[in-house]
């Protein structure tokens, strides 16, 4: 097995900064029943276990993408109503999850995603985005650039899920 303890550097730096937000997402969770965690408590659809399992799939389906290109993701083209709610499933606790289950899941991902960034050869390797109406045609990503997207993406949940926790009983992240 491969540690992160012992990078210097870029790499470190990135992973650093990541391990910090994914702390914040987990943090907003602590204390919580599995019937909390799926609870809406604003207007959105947004729950705080959905939103873990939304970040976790999110950096399994990217960090596929450092590894193997666009095929990893998927083609959004060709999405059926059946694909969309599977993936709206991503933001809800379902019958029979659990907070501990998806906390877990969420921590082997970072896991591997955190060797991966440690041992992979150059971040700078590239692969073409996915066809999406969301991406521009005929753009790459290197590794470099999504690994600085999962950690957007997991700040800016990071983010929503403080504010849905609060509203559910008023307990902060930070404050």
């Amino acid at each position: 097995m491969i540690t992160t303890e012992h990078l210097t550097g870029e790499r470190a730096d990135l992973l650093e900064v990541l391990a910090k937000h994914r702390h914040f997402l987990r943090f907003t969770v602590r204390d919580l029943t599995d019937e909390q965690a799926g609870l809406r408590t604003t207007v959105s659809e947004l729950c705080l276990g959905g939103l873990i399992k939304h970040v976790t799939a999110a950096e399994r389906n990217w960090t596929g993408f450092i590894v193997d290109g666009p095929s990893a993701m998927g083609d959004f083209a060709d999405m059926t109503e059946e694909d969309f709610a599977r993936r709206a499933d991503e933001f809800r606790m379902l019958p029979g999850e659990t907070l501990a289950g998806v906390l877990d899941d969420y921590a082997e991902v970072a896991r591997r995603t955190d060797e991966l960034i440690a041992t992979l050869p150059d971040l700078d390797a590239s692969h073409p985005l996915p066809k999406a109406p969301w991406f521009e045609s005929d753009t790459e990503w290197s590794a470099r650039r999504v690994l600085m997207h999962i950690i957007a993406e997991t700040a800016q949940h990071a983010g929503h899920a403080d504010i849905i926790r609060e509203s559910l009983d008023g307990a902060k992240s930070m404050g």
